[in-house]
């Protein structure tokens, strides 16, 4: 194991005991490279999304000073950062207890085993800490040319369509790319491309083409898609800086996704062995009270939340009560599959359902019948479907070269002043009209926008374009 000088002796030594009996249970993973930092550091790099070096943004600025507050004012505090990685690196706070360390440990070494193993994260850049520091460099190149204001105008824009990918797109990448897949000339394979982040000097990378010199592009793509990012890096009529940009955040945007839709699996998976490891043996009998209010502190539920860390391990724990194969299920799910697999009527009744307060003066019985397991379970499927995001998908350019998107409803109704702004934004990209069908409150709306306004009207024809059913 390769750890970092400045670990203490004592924490050395219980990151080798913890791996051993890691390893012993079955858990497999890279190297896991663990650093001591202050709190202050942490939070810092939670800003930076895990990784200690970004490029620069204000949104960094932001995260960094909510984190701050939430740790001075006593209202939240960061255990455990880890990063998917090869190797694997995890950050332990210098305030912590020993057993506080030890818990974390373990729990990062479930991590550790989940990113290696889970399919969905098979397709992720493997040495991200290389290439986000490669990001970094690239963007203070450009800065130095450009100039921040410019520089930050373009990566605001970009930044607020970063959840306009498919999130399926590199898993059936990756299974095209197997030698006995079929020969494609898809989408996918031309977002293999665009996926990397464009080569060549920066002076390359900064000139500026005359528009009159530049002929009217043919679109390069198929429609329908939901790789938005992916289309507008191929076709948007952008500068080679402004196109560098917008592969960085896409490409970024591709490693985060898994994370989103992994959750409540990736936290469970990780409880889950820090209970089974830290209980099986690595705790001093003075450090069991300490380790049972820690635990029950992680993965306490108000009644009506969702806690991914209490779900996870309750959905583990339930597969191995019937038998199942949990190493081959972290394997394989997502957070909606592996729900939509385990959660029975059983399971349901115990860990999804919120309970219903009696209302005073309604005699029992009288109330409305609460909905059915199998409705409590449908809803809380929608909810994580598309890792919790609305799916908007790119169905065409118009005759005037407006974009035409669709929002494959679900039942929660966009934000329609939030989606406006981001519509403006993707005009500006573009440079042409951004068209967005979608319901609210059961009615057709359509949000027109530019890069200077938004508008929205009412469009009888959206209910069959928006219907979940029609999604791709």
């Amino acid at each position: 194991m390769k750890l970092k000088s400045s670990l203490p002796a004592a924490l050395k030594y219980q990151a080798v005991v913890i791996e051993s009996a890691a390893r012993e249970a079955g858990l497999d993973f890279f190297e896991v490279v663990f650093e001591l930092l202050d709190a202050a550091d942490v939070n810092g790099i939670a800003a930076y999304g895990g990784f200690p070096v970004r490029y620069p943004s204000w949104r960094f600025g932001m995260d960094y000073e909510r984190l701050e507050k939430g740790r001075t004012w006593g209202l939240s505090k960061i255990y455990e950062l880890v990063i998917n990685n090869d190797p694997t690196y995890a950050y332990l706070v210098a305030s912590n207890s020993l057993l506080e360390q030890k818990l974390v440990m373990a729990h990062v070494y479930g991590h550790a085993d989940f990113f290696k193993h889970n399919i969905w994260f098979a397709p992720t850049d493997r040495h991200m800490i290389d290439t986000i520091g490669d990001h970094a460099s690239r963007v203070r190149r450009i800065i130095d040319v450009v100039g921040q204001e410019r520089v930050e105008q373009f990566m605001d824009r970009a930044l607020s369509l970063e959840t306009m990918i498919d999130p399926y797109l590199p898993l059936r990448k990756l299974r095209q790319s197997r030698p006995d897949a079929p020969d494609s000339s898809s989408l996918s394979e031309r977002s293999r491309a665009a996926l990397e982040v464009l080569s060549g000097s920066p002076a390359e990378m900064l000139q500026s083409a005359e528009p009159e010199e530049v002929p009217a592009p043919k679109l390069v793509g198929d429609f329908p898609t939901f790789d938005i990012l992916g289309f507008l890096g191929d076709n948007a009529p952008l500068e080679p800086w402004e196109l560098s940009i917008l592969h960085i955040v896409r490409r970024e945007a591709y490693y985060f996704s898994p994370q989103r839709m992994t959750k409540i699996m990736n936290e469970g998976w990780a409880s889950f062995w820090h209970s089974r490891l830290l209980t099986g043996g690595l705790l001093d009998a003075s450090e069991i009270c300490d380790f049972a209010d820690a635990h029950s502190g992680a993965t306490s539920c108000q009644p009506g939340a969702l806690n991914p860390y209490k779900l996870g391990i309750e959905l583990f724990r339930y597969a191995e009560e019937r038998g199942e194969d949990i190493f081959q299920l972290r394997r394989v799910h997502n957070d909606v599959s592996l729900i939509d697999k385990l959660a029975d009527e059983e399971f349901t009744e115990r860990f999804l359902r919120a309970p219903v307060p009696q209302q005073p003066g309604v005699p029992p019985g009288a109330a409305e019948a609460p909905p059915s397991w199998r409705e409590v379970k449908a809803q809380l499927l929608h909810s994580l479907s598309w890792g919790g995001l609305p799916q908007i998908e790119l169905t065409g350019v118009g005759p005037e070269g407006e974009l035409q998107l669709v929002h494959h409803h679900d039942g929660r109704d966009l934000q329609l002043a939030a989606t406006g702004e981001s519509l403006k934004y993707m005009a500006a990209i573009w440079r042409a009209p951004v068209h967005l069908l979608t319901l609210e409150d059961g009615e057709g709306r359509r949000i027109v926008a530019t890069e200077d306004e938004v508008s929205i009207d009412e469009a009888e024809d959206a209910a069959a374009s928006c219907s979940e059913d029609s999604a791709a």
